[in-house]
């Protein structure tokens, strides 16, 4: 085990009166992946670890993105795609829901989703009007027909 030394305190050179003898205090902090209730016993092991000068790259000591292994490590970012707007046209489509598409523009298109693809869809209007490919930015928002009736 490595003995710390005791700082000494600063010697004023000079204006005595402008000077306070001042000690250097380094705590020794816990690392946050420690709990409260270890701190004593691991304060030997934070010290130890703090007075090594030699570092390692990630990749020397097994550390890799991709390897999340037990080590607690931090959490995964969620996923870029749910694929919840796809699962819901899906629904939506095999059961031939009546919908009312609300464009930005406040305009109210009701019909059925016939399909779907990453930039659009493909409404039949009820009405006996034309069918409709509307694209995704223009929508505002989309609900059942009906459930805004309460």
């Amino acid at each position: 085990m490595k003995e710390t030394i005791d700082s000494a305190p600063v010697q004023p050179q000079g204006d005595e009166e402008n000077f306070a003898n001042r000690k250097l205090i380094r705590p020794a902090l816990p690392r946050p992946d420690h709990n409260h209730a270890n701190h004593n016993a691991n304060h030997m092991q934070v010290t130890e670890r703090r007075d090594r000068p030699e570092r390692h790259d990630r990749a020397e000591r097994g550390f890799d993105r991709g390897d999340r292994g037990s080590g607690g490590g931090r959490k995964p970012a969620p996923p870029e795609q749910t694929n919840a707007e796809n699962f819901y046209y899906q629904k939506q489509m095999q059961s031939k829901t009546p919908m009312v598409i609300v464009l930005r523009d406040g305009e109210q298109v009701r019909g059925i989703i016939e399909w779907y693809d990453k930039t659009c869809i493909k409404v039949i209007r009820d009405d006996g009007g034309p069918n409709l490919m509307i694209y995704k930015p223009a929508i505002k928002y989309m609900f059942k027909e009906g459930e805004n009736e309460r």
